[in-house]
């Protein structure tokens, strides 16, 4: 690596196992799995858990929760981790009869994901029990863990929300009030839940194993008491989702989007979430030029700017669910779709809007918004682990909690992840029975041409693909060690549709952490671009966080993004 810019923390680094994780406590829980034996699945199942404890406003036990694994014999597979709308939902409901809106509250509902896909990894390529990889997480709801300042803020946020239902109010505004930075937050029906799954789970083993253990704690949630106290509340809500939508949800697992790029590999999610934008912006910077740029500099943050604007477009022209839609993956990656975007590039002078489809009619203008910066939905963590086998696992789980309400006596929300529905069936990402929404959330993986493995990944929303990009950047293109890659000031884009109701759209924005010098953001204005500044480090610009192996020396490097309160432990 290059020299880097000094940083608040160091690069961690160890000779076995690396884990960066969202919140601390999730990184201890990943790295006691590692030191008992565990692998990087066992490992990252169990940070993945007890982040749906640790971060209640950000992931939801219920929630998503999409899955990238590389193991050490160089197999790649991605686990959806996403639910479907119910099958009973009327497909024109939003457009009938909320003015083409998507309201908030139990109507978003999809079928909860996240408890398959943890248990369908462990099934697949872990080798411990769900009580074990569980236990944390059940010990955090439980015993409480301390308040710290971000989800203190969110709750603050979003008070008025909490309070509309009293259920979500007990957990969330105890005492009526959010709860203070230091204090203990105890989440003690979300405990009894877990800890049903894990004794339903170690009864099936002691007959069956560990397979029959897996089995048992998934249908507990799926098939059984569970499954029947969350279908009862939707109903009595008026929600749409039915036993039957739960008994018979399975994560897909889905074709992964690979490119090479300088003799690294790049891997992403597929078109049901927005991985693929990640590598059309890589692919379209490459076509536009790098060499030569200084980092941050205003020619580097134009170009990155307009090829992310780029991406995103074709990501609301095309991107959907690809068991109902043909995606053209393919095409937009490919050299024609990239020459033919970087021939309308300017260097003088910003798109001064959301650039037109190539590939088809797409999908018409959206009305800009107004005022700042759009509303972001507090949501999302993200957990990377790579053991001493060399296998690699990095997951994005989400949902947050405060725009419906928790099922009583459960303490956990199922998954409102419809709100990334468009409310028009007919939009590429519509609703529609059995349809998934296009989700915001993206592990994705780098094997650089070393050889070495880099699982990465970050919450922000439609900001997620932006700061892994700058990141992936930093460390492949400036060579910086991973720490100094995640402090480096960010910039975001908004010049395209939100993936979250009501999907504002900002020509010309351009969000810039102030750390950037007052040179570059006049010289940014001055192509046109609508400066908004950010503080000098805020969480509204990412959180990375990543693990990698150095091919030179065997050890495993990790780093994690002082923006929220994610840290990273090697062993």
């Amino acid at each position: 690596m290059n020299e880097s810019p000094t940083t608040g923390r160091p690069t961690v680094a160890g000779t076995r196992h690396a884990v960066s994780a969202g919140h601390y406590l999730a990184a201890t829980a990943s790295i006691a799995i590692l030191e008992a034996g565990g692998n990087a699945i066992d490992a990252g199942c169990a940070a993945g858990i007890a982040l749906g404890v640790l971060q209640p406003d950000l992931v939801n036990v219920a929630g998503v929760a999409p899955i990238l694994i590389r193991l050490a014999d160089g197999t790649v597979e991605s686990i959806a981790g996403l639910g479907h709308w119910p099958m009973a939902l009327p497909p024109d409901l939003f457009m009938r009869e909320h003015g083409g809106r998507m309201p908030e509250g139990i109507l978003r509902t999809v079928v909860p994901a996240a408890p398959d896909a943890w248990i369908t990894a462990l099934e697949r390529h872990g080798t411990m029990s769900f009580p074990d990889i569980a236990a944390f997480a059940i010990r955090y709801a439980a015993e409480g863990f301390q308040t710290y300042p971000l989800l203190a803020q969110t709750i603050a946020a979003h008070r008025d929300e909490y309070a509309r239902w009293p259920q979500n109010a007990a957990i969330y505004l105890p005492g009526g009030a959010p709860p203070a930075v230091g204090s203990l937050f105890v989440q003690a029906d979300l405990a009894r839940t877990l800890s049903h799954m894990a004794e339903e789970a170690r009864a099936a083993e002691a007959a069956g194993g560990r397979m029959a253990g897996l089995a048992a704690a998934r249908d507990a949630f799926y098939k059984g008491d569970i499954a029947r106290e969350i279908v009862a509340f939707q109903r009595r809500e008026g929600g749409y989702l039915s036993r039957e939508d739960m008994a018979g949800f399975r994560s897909r697992i889905e074709p992964v989007v690979r490119r090479r790029w300088r003799g690294h590999e790049i891997i992403t999610c597929g078109p049901w979430c927005q991985g693929p934008a990640l590598l059309e912006a890589l692919l379209l910077l490459e076509k536009l030029g790098l060499d030569g740029l200084a980092h941050n500099g205003a020619d580097y943050l134009h170009r990155m700017a307009e090829a992310l604007k780029v991406a995103m477009a074709d990501r609301e022209y095309h991107f959907a669910d690809p068991a109902f839609a043909e995606v053209p993956v393919d095409a937009l990656l490919s050299d024609a779709h990239i020459a033919a975007r970087a021939r309308a590039f300017r260097e003088e002078a910003a798109h001064p809007d959301m650039p037109p489809p190539l590939l088809g009619p797409g999908t018409g203008a959206q009305a800009a918004g107004r005022g700042g910066l759009p509303g972001i939905e507090p949501d999302t963590s993200y957990v990377a682990v790579v053991d001493r086998w060399g296998n690699a696992f990095s997951a994005t789980p989400s949902d947050g909690s405060w725009n419906a309400p928790v099922v009583p006596g459960l303490g956990l929300v199922p998954s409102c992840r419809g709100s990334q529905s468009r409310p028009d069936p007919a939009h590429p990402s519509g609703v529609g029975p059995g349809r998934r929404p296009r989700l915001t959330p993206n592990p994705a993986m780098a094997v650089t041409r070393a050889g070495g493995v880099m699982p990465f990944g970050t919450p922000g929303g439609d900001v997620q693909i932006q700061a892994m990009l700058q990141v992936l950047l930093n460390i492949l293109h400036f060579g910086m060690e991973p720490q100094a890659a995640i402090e480096a000031p960010r910039i975001a884009s908004y010049a395209f549709p939100s993936s979250f109701a009501p999907y504002e759209y900002y020509p010309r924005r351009l969000a810039v952490e102030s750390r950037i010098p007052l040179p570059v953001r006049e010289a940014l204005a001055g192509r046109g671009h609508e400066v908004k500044d950010w503080p000098d480090t805020t969480w509204l610009a990412g959180s990375v966080e990543l693990v990698m192996i150095d091919p030179a020396t065997g050890l495993r490097l990790a780093g994690a993004d002082p923006r929220r309160p994610a840290y990273a432990i090697a062993g």
